[in-house]
């Protein structure tokens, strides 16, 4: 079934595409060697390699037009359309592991599997201090695909058997963003999704340690409810981050490309696997 997103700038109608086209393009991602096909090409070539060191780090937020990931109630789906869903697939695609936080893992119960589009599954991880996330969550499911739990050192958890914990200690009731994606690294994977929720891309963010921002905006006002970011306040609206942006229309939703590596702290080289 073709596919159509696109990922021109804003105010141009992008190309029409199809799924395998979309397949070549993520298998010459990952060659270092091979030239980038469009129309793919502008959006994700900052994925390919590290500004800061070895790993890249994006963070994902869809939101409505307010700055709002879901209803007062919780409900998110959802906010964005296909166009909007089918690049969070991608972005899948690209990476070595997608990361979530508990709370999320709990509420929406997702796969984390590419299912919009060609490519490989990415490693599910999922922050889980406290060892709260049942073993039949869809994140633990046996399917072949690398699962992490990552849990504070002194808490007792027993995820399904094939599921790696990684044991690592608390700061001020979290675990810093910096110690989980060194160890990430540690373990191979060095280009990684913060997909989600709003508070574990926030924590990330506030602690420098994404290279990209990926805001899907869609254009529904909600009025009230859950805020995209939480973050410390500044007294001043000059004292506020600023960076540099690019925008990409996607049907009727707009992509908000945000360039964090000028902030991010250096974390290391992943591991390479033998």
């Amino acid at each position: 079934m073709p596919l159509k997103p696109p990922y021109g700038p804003v105010g141009e109608a992008g190309p029409d595409t199809t799924a395998g086209s979309w397949a070549a393009f993520a298998r010459a991602f990952r060659d270092p060697v091979q030239a980038l096909p469009p129309p793919w090409a502008d959006l994700f070539a900052p994925l390919r390699t590290g500004a800061v060191d070895d790993l890249v780090v994006i963070g994902q937020i869809g939101q409505s037009l307010d700055g709002r990931i879901a209803t007062e109630t919780g409900h998110s789906h959802y906010i964005n359309g296909p166009a909007g869903i089918e690049h969070l697939h991608r972005l899948r695609a690209l990476v070595d592991a997608v990361v979530v936080g508990v709370g999320t893992a709990i509420a929406d119960d997702p796969q984390l599997t590419v299912r919009r589009c060609e490519g490989p599954h990415p490693a599910r991880v999922v922050l889980d201090p406290k060892g709260r996330l049942a073993g039949s969550a869809k994140i633990f499911a046996a399917d072949g695909v690398r699962r992490l739990v990552v849990t504070a050192a002194d808490t007792r958890c027993a995820p399904p058997a094939g599921v790696e914990i990684v044991a690592l200690p608390l700061e001020g009731g979290h675990i810093a963003p910096h110690d989980v994606l060194a160890s990430l690294a540690e373990r191979g994977l060095r280009r990684i999704l913060i997909e989600g929720g709003a508070d574990t891309v926030s924590r990330f963010l506030a602690a420098g340690c994404l290279d990209r921002l990926h805001v899907m905006v869609a254009p529904i006002i909600l009025g009230s409810g859950r805020a995209s970011f939480i973050l410390p306040p500044v007294e001043r609206a000059d004292q506020a981050l600023r960076v540099p942006m690019r925008t990409f229309r996607l049907d009727g939703e707009t992509l908000f490309d945000c360039d964090l590596s000028a902030q991010r702290v250096p974390v290391g080289r992943a591991k390479i696997s033998t």
